[in-house]
């Protein structure tokens, strides 16, 4: 499916059904919200309004954002998902990002942010993994991380030992993250890690769209 189409197929799913009074065109409020989870800070999102003549403050994108509460897709059948966990920083601080991808067509499943790295939050990514698809009879591809090993024996799930191959689309995924949360630092500046989660879950709904 060409690029084009798949952003026509996002702008559709992009739900403006929070706005009340918002003088804003939603076909820009539409665009400036792909944009902005595609690749564009904030204070771009904005220059890219004011080339429409639209005087919008940083807040205001990313409230939008906020508001649509875009979701990936659930009800996903997989034969394969690689899984593992990364490191990011959260408004100074470090936070665990655990992500799961169907490494056949690299999109993202399903996203948690958590404080630290714990056996229950591992055990925890998996139950909800395994709630929002149908991945039971899946291959789980895993690097040598004990709690990940640990949480797919727990749910009785298959997996396999892998570094790299099907494994480097989860890295993939963190290198585009760990980009976005370092040069944009903008959405997570004084952010509560539920709004990072949050817009974390938006971003997985804009990388299965544009991938």
């Amino acid at each position: 499916m060409p690029k084009n189409d798949r952003l026509s197929g996002c702008l559709d799913e992009i739900n403006l059904e929070f706005v009340e009074r918002e003088a804003t065109p939603k076909l820009l409020m539409k665009l400036s919200i792909q944009l902005h989870l595609a690749e564009l800070s904030s204070l771009n999102t904005v220059l890219f309004l004011e080339v429409f003549g639209v005087d919008r403050v940083r807040s205001t994108v990313h409230n939008w954002v906020h508001k649509a509460d875009l979701q990936p897709e659930t009800g996903r059948s997989s034969n394969h998902v690689a899984v593992d966990e990364t490191v990011i920083q959260l408004d100074g601080e470090q936070h665990w990002l655990y992500a799961a991808v169907d490494p056949d067509s690299n999109d993202l499943l399903h996203t948690k942010l958590e404080p630290t790295r714990y056996n229950a939050f591992a055990d925890l990514f998996f139950a909800e993994l395994c709630e929002k698809h149908d991945v039971d009879d899946a291959v789980f591809l895993v690097d040598g991380a004990a709690s990940l090993q640990r949480a797919c024996r727990k749910h009785d799930l298959d997996f396999r030992y892998e570094r790299h191959g099907n494994q480097n689309g989860v890295e993939r995924v963190f290198r585009e993250i760990k980009c976005r949360t370092l040069c944009f630092t903008n959405c997570f500046s004084n952010a509560e890690a539920e709004t990072a989660d949050e817009w974390l879950r938006s971003f997985a709904f804009a990388w299965n769209q544009l991938i």
